[in-house]
């Protein structure tokens, strides 16, 4: 089910600038804005993109004060900002509550957006992306439905505050809107992201197959109802209140619609990667399989991927597939949904099986040689 066509302020020349490039929902906003017609879209991360779709790309680390600064020129002319940038320490889920990755996240929206205002006084919109840690979820149970009214602002330290404070400070006077959005479970094509659980499941059953398997198993931890949703829909959202009067200065929960459990649709998992769904057996991946390097370069060579080491390809994502899937759970996790009537309501009507997007995600980087194909 799609969105309302766009009204007639998204078909004014727009040029989006998109901070993170090579995470996965910047990945999937560059492919989506580069598609556009009236749209040019500059893009900037410190790794390279696999692809650009035809985006501008700029090397660039948000840390560095002084080379965002010199990045300005680049930033003329620009619209929309689509703030996707994200900083997590190694040991990610204990790295949620440091200072350091608070700090640094804070620095560097304030580095790029600093350098930004001076070069684009016709900046028109700002996309700024949080999530369900908004809710605390990373260390209580959700009060369902978490509703966009109910974050944990003054209760748990999290980046997305400094963020947001600074960005509503920074508006003050000034003719631009900001929307912010914050995503369940994001599942995407994105290479070397911190939070990206295809590329960790994907190179699981890899694994697997290369010992024998022909079924496979769940190895998460008792299964609790949670929710995700498409890389490629949250960037359809984020164009969509780049232009929705009803976007403007407004957060909204984003989701596909549905809700799921991970054992429930491991079948289908399973399915999309050549596999039976196998039992029950507990496998911390991060532990286990992330170690396994010179086994991934004898899968890699075998099937002709272009998919590099397990750093580069997986980043932080063993660890958290871990933590998604519950990996040590015995017993049900307390339900982590949210409401998206607010979204809705405002104009963003758009859902996605979550079933089928899992078999989007693995086919796209099956297509791209990312992973052996079934």
């Amino acid at each position: 089910m799609r969105a309302a066509p766009p009204d007639a302020s998204d078909t004014m020349p727009r040029k989006i600038l998109i901070a993170g490039a090579t995470g996965l929902v910047g990945y999937a906003a560059m492919k989506h804005f580069a598609s556009e017609k009236g749209c040019e879209v500059i893009a900037v991360s410190r790794r390279r993109p696999d692809e650009t779709f035809g985006a501008r790309w700029l090397p660039l680390d948000l840390t560095d004060t002084d080379a965002c600064v010199q990045a300005a020129p680049a930033f003329e002319g620009v619209t929309h900002l689509v703030y996707a940038a994200l900083y997590e320490r190694p040991g990610l889920v204990a790295g949620w509550q440091e200072d350091e990755q608070i700090r640094t996240n804070d620095l560097m929206l304030k580095n790029l957006f600093g350098s930004l205002e001076r070069a684009a006084p016709g900046l028109r919109h700002v996309a700024l992306l949080q999530g369900t840690k908004a809710y605390g979820v990373h260390v209580r149970p959700l009060t369902v439905p978490a509703r966009e009214n109910r974050s944990e602002m003054h209760e748990q330290p999290n980046f997305y505050w400094n963020q947001e404070r600074y960005l509503r400070a920074a508006q003050k006077g000034k003719d631009w809107a900001w929307s912010i959005l914050r995503p369940v479970l994001i599942v995407g094509d994105s290479v070397g992201s911190a939070m990206n659980v295809i590329p960790a499941l994907g190179v699981y059953a890899a694994m697997m197959r290369r010992a024998g398997k022909t079924k496979l198993d769940y190895p998460g931890g008792v299964g609790r109802v949670a929710q995700a949703v498409d890389a490629d829909l949250l960037a359809r959202a984020i164009a969509w209140a780049g232009h929705a009067d009803t976007a403007r200065n407004e957060i909204f929960n984003v989701t596909n619609g549905d809700v799921f459990v991970w054992p429930n649709v491991w079948p289908a998992i399973a399915d999309a990667l050549g596999f039976e769904a196998g039992e029950h057996v507990p496998l911390a991946l991060d532990r286990e399989i992330r170690p396994r390097e010179a086994d991934w370069a004898e899968i890699c060579a075998a099937h002709g991927l272009r998919s590099g080491t397990l750093k580069d390809f997986v980043g932080l994502s063993f660890e958290y597939a871990d933590y998604t899937m519950g990996f040590g759970r015995d017993r049900p996790g307390p339900a982590a949904l949210v409401s998206t009537i607010k979204l809705m309501q405002a104009g963003f009507t758009e859902v996605m099986d979550t079933e089928a997007m899992f078999r989007k995600c693995f086919a796209e980087m099956q297509a791209k040689r990312l992973l052996p194909k079934p």
